[in-house]
């Protein structure tokens, strides 16, 4: 059985790709069959983290239009983890990528999509792959889409960063995925600034939203000087945002 997980944001800039992609990476390296999804179409860009340039083939949105089955948009990156990490027995990731090609945005754009066939898409893609987890990286906000993912995941993940406009965005998602009855939902506090008493943010937000807090992601100048370079979680393992990443991965998992 595949555990649906989605990775929301009311708005965007939260993080929500670079802690999607790291999450996936320490699955996968713990020994699971890990897919994700980048459902962000009108604004991709999870792929790059992977190593993919913006003219890469075979994506979600040729599935979309009927080009391909589902499984041929999954690229297999589990070598993009074991350069940095040992992956234990079983352990595969793949990425299923939107084009970021100007026309497809655009067509994206300009047309539109089935959202039952990205629901069927979900169905075989952790049917073919035979995945353990399949992580979804919403578009931020909330429209068609992502009420969608929201309603077919077992575990929802929301992030947010310590401000007042995320915190009201985040109050009207949480209301949603309860109204939708999402089995677990969590909470990810991203780019918290030093000095700040974790413990009473964590009790806030449980006060706030009745929800448990996964991980409290620090504001670090390492991770923003990596720019989408790569899995930062696995080539800096010792650091506080990694060990973050870890408890997050850990709850997904438990």
């Amino acid at each position: 059985m595949t555990t649906v997980v989605s990775i929301h944001s009311f708005r965007g800039g939260t993080g929500k790709s670079n802690t999607t992609s790291n999450v996936a990476a320490n699955l996968a390296a713990r020994g699971y069959r890990v897919g994700v999804v980048d459902t962000d179409i009108q604004s991709p860009g999870i792929h790059v983290l992977f190593g993919f340039d913006d003219d890469l083939d075979n994506t979600l949105n040729d599935y979309l239009w009927g080009k391909l089955a589902i499984k041929d948009a999954a690229h297999d990156v589990t070598d993009v983890v074991r350069r940095s990490t040992s992956v234990a027995e079983g352990g595969q990731l793949f990425l299923i990528p939107s084009s970021m090609k100007a026309g497809d945005i655009a067509r994206v754009l300009r047309e539109g999509y089935d959202v039952g066939t990205l629901n069927d898409g979900f169905r075989d893609l952790a049917r073919d792959l035979k995945l353990d987890y399949l992580l979804i990286d919403t578009h931020p906000g909330l429209n068609e889409e992502t009420l969608l993912s929201i309603t077919i995941s077992d575990i929802l993940l929301l992030i947010l960063r310590p401000d007042r406009q995320d915190f009201q965005g985040t109050a009207v998602t949480v209301d949603v995925a309860r109204k939708l009855e999402v089995p677990s939902l969590y909470l990810v506090v991203n780019k918290v600034p030093s000095g700040v008493d974790t413990a009473d943010l964590r009790n806030q937000m449980q006060a706030a939203y009745s929800a448990e807090t996964a991980a409290i992601l620090p504001l670090s100048e390492e991770v923003v000087q990596n720019a989408s370079g790569g899995l930062f979680s696995l080539t800096h393992p010792d650091h506080p945002w990694s060990a973050q990443i870890r408890e997050i991965a850990a709850r997904v998992s438990s």
